[in-house]
């Protein structure tokens, strides 16, 4: 057999033979390449939308009292205060939570008895350890000290637990109160106090500050008060945001929150 019948033999049975499809590689990477542009039409207003808003908190930082708007907080605990200007007293800022009445920064020492037989929630020291889940812990100083006269706990979305000490000499007049809030409490999430400094407490931060604190009373309204015509020791342990509230220095308070000890 010579080469020219070896070919026609060849293609004779070539052409009997089957042969798989031929793939449509032309038709699918058209239809990648449109789903890639339908794409990238259905993002591109996002991108810009993103651009511009990334272009405008750019132009905020640039701006000094925005830029401290944005960064300057303090956070303790379940805190989060943002400090007002330095040339305006600091207000505090308050989200009515219930019926809320106003209270004079300190109250009259011959209502104050009145006022402490209002609050909800008094009960004895023992119960309140076994009703709040978390330690309660009592201040060693000053020794004298001795165990608060009144025990509260309330309850703000968890139960928070309010000490409050008396002079003996002077039953009407509260010489410190010490509040317990465990974290997702409302009482201290929506309460701005003013900041007068920073502190420390056993190495960690805290704040020295000023201001009224929201007590549900047994009618069932919102009171924001004072106990005491001071500042507040505010700092953060285990979970729990501690509030020392006193007329003592800065540096009293200090060695009274680092002397709080378990229940005996």
């Amino acid at each position: 057999m010579n080469e020219t019948e070896f070919e026609k033999q060849l293609l004779a049975i070539a052409k009997g033979m089957e042969y798989p499809r031929t793939p449509d590689i032309a038709g699918s990477v058209t239809a990648r390449l449109r789903s890639s542009t339908r794409l990238s039409l259905r993002t591109r207003p996002l991108a810009w939308s993103l651009t511009i808003l990334l272009i405008l908190l750019s132009s905020l930082m640039l701006i000094p009292p925005a830029r401290a708007a944005i960064l300057e907080f303090i956070q303790i605990g379940i805190v989060r205060i943002f400090p007002g200007p330095a040339q305006a007293p600091a207000t505090a800022t308050l989200e009515p939570l219930a019926p809320t009445t106003a209270t004079p920064s300190s109250q009259p020492s011959t209502l104050l008895t009145t006022f402490l037989n209002q609050i909800a929630g008094e009960t004895k020291l023992a119960n309140a350890q076994e009703i709040a889940g978390y330690p309660i812990l009592l201040p060693s100083y000053p020794p004298e000290m001795g165990l608060p006269n009144h025990v509260y706990v309330q309850d703000a979305n968890g139960p928070m637990t309010i000490l409050v000490w008396v002079d003996a000499q002077q039953p009407e007049r509260v010489t410190l109160s010490l509040h317990f809030t465990p974290e997702g409490s409302w009482a201290i999430e929506k309460f701005q106090p003013a900041v007068i400094q920073e502190a420390e407490v056993n190495g960690q931060r805290a704040i020295w500050a000023e201001g009224p604190y929201p007590l549900r009373l047994s009618n069932g309204n919102m009171e924001f008060v004072r106990l005491i015509d001071g500042h507040v020791l505010i700092w953060e342990e285990g979970g729990i945001t501690y509030r020392l509230e006193t007329d003592m220095s800065l540096e009293e308070a200090v060695k009274i929150a680092e002397s709080l000890q378990p229940i005996p």
